[in-house]
């Protein structure tokens, strides 16, 4: 490009500040690619045909129970393979801060239902065969050192044991490990509790339970067992929704509010103060640059050609700190891919993340470059050198 040395040579003139303004560009892309990855996650419609395993929960709220007697008529549906229920326990383990999932289960299927969940032969009979049996994942074993035949004790928030006590005590008999990218909600950072001594020793709430979990014969099945299963309890006082588990865990996680909405608010925020410095940057390099273009004016360059210089000039300092942020971005993601996984099933970093820099970067480039530019090119000459 024959133009190339008089915009590198404006890059250069105040290099330290050129050098900061690509860094802050940077830094908002490399939040832009991974917070935008996350809320693409949250937002994207579910796809029935990408899992095997179906949830049914109360149509009302996650938090509504659903009678025990369900399991028979929902596996009773063509195509289902196995069902398994679970609750959400609560509960706290010494203090407050030592949060981890605990959930009540029906033993005997959970681990068939969960293939990716590695544990020994003997482990499982022992969870189905031991009253108080408690399986913990392999992060939370080895975050508080427990080991097999140990007493767990957990105070109950939510469950009151029929006696009135708070006090839970489940014996550990097993520690199960994750398949390695298999991306199961909560991962090895969790535990399960024989639901039969739960069953028979809360308070309230006998005869329900807080969610199915259908694993199916064929995924390609999905919508329609989705369908025929809710259609199954529609007009009854306990409607179900079923979704896949995927949609299920961006549901659960999303208890703290809409996780899409407060990524793309943090990005806006992040863009709206780059444009602010970017278009800084671009009015102090034009002003100071005045009679240089009164110059290039005089000796013949149009005021179209003196536009597109000082966009160029703005569209390398985006598009550079965009190409480095994402670059970045995908990096860190790598790394956090796997923990990420852990709560919300499907995340990867997504093409359209590219697609959506791309045009972020250029739209920040025409909104920080064109006041700037169009200033430059309504420049009248004898004005410029009067000035200097």
């Amino acid at each position: 490009m024959k133009y190339w040395m008089l915009i590198s040579a404006a890059l250069k003139r105040k290099q330290t500040r050129t050098v900061l303004t690509i860094c802050s560009i940077t830094v908002a892309f490399v939040l832009f690619g991974t917070l935008r990855s996350i809320a693409v996650a949250f937002t994207e419609d579910v796809d029935f045909s990408g899992d095997d395993r179906l949830v049914v929960m109360s149509k009302l709220s996650f938090i509504e129970p659903l009678p025990m007697a369900y399991h028979q008529r929902i596996q009773s549906v063509e195509g289902v393979d196995l069902v398994a229920h679970r609750e959400w326990f609560g509960g706290t383990y010494i203090d407050v801060n030592n949060f981890f999932p605990k959930w009540p289960v029906n033993a005997e299927v959970w681990f068939d239902v969960y293939p990716e969940f590695i544990i020994s032969e003997q482990e499982k009979r022992d969870f189905v065969n031991t009253r108080t049996g408690m399986v913990a994942g392999k992060a939370i074993a080895e975050k508080y050192n427990w080991k097999v035949g140990d007493k767990i004790p957990i105070m109950g928030d939510i469950w009151v044991k029929e006696d009135g006590s708070i006090l839970w005590e489940f014996d550990l008999v097993g520690i199960f490990s994750q398949e390695e990218g298999s991306g199961v909600y909560g991962g090895d950072q969790q535990a399960f509790i024989n639901h039969s001594y739960f069953e028979e020793s809360r308070m309230w709430g006998k005869g329900t339970v807080g969610n199915y979990v259908v694993k199916v014969k064929n995924k390609e099945d999905n919508e329609r067992i989705a369908k025929e299963i809710d259609k199954m309890f529609a007009n009854s006082s306990d409607e179900t929704k079923t979704s896949t588990e995927a949609a299920f865990s961006k549901m659960f996680a999303e208890q703290v509010g809409d996780i899409g909405l407060i990524m793309n608010s943090i990005l806006a925020a992040v863009f709206f103060t780059m444009l602010l410095v970017t278009g800084n940057t671009m009015s102090q390099a034009v002003r100071e640059r005045t009679p240089e273009l009164a110059v290039f004016k005089t000796i013949g360059y149009s005021d179209s050609k003196i536009l597109c210089l000082v966009l160029v000039e703005a569209m390398f300092m985006c598009f550079l700190g965009m190409a480095i942020g994402i670059a970045i971005s995908f990096i860190v993601f790598l790394f956090l891919e796997d923990d990420l996984a852990a709560f919300i099933e499907g995340i990867s970093f997504q093409p359209s993340v590219i697609l959506w820099a791309f045009a972020t970067a250029l739209v920040m480039a025409l909104i920080a470059g064109l006041p700037p530019a169009l200033g430059a090119m309504r420049l009248k000459v004898v004005d410029a050198l009067r000035k200097d």
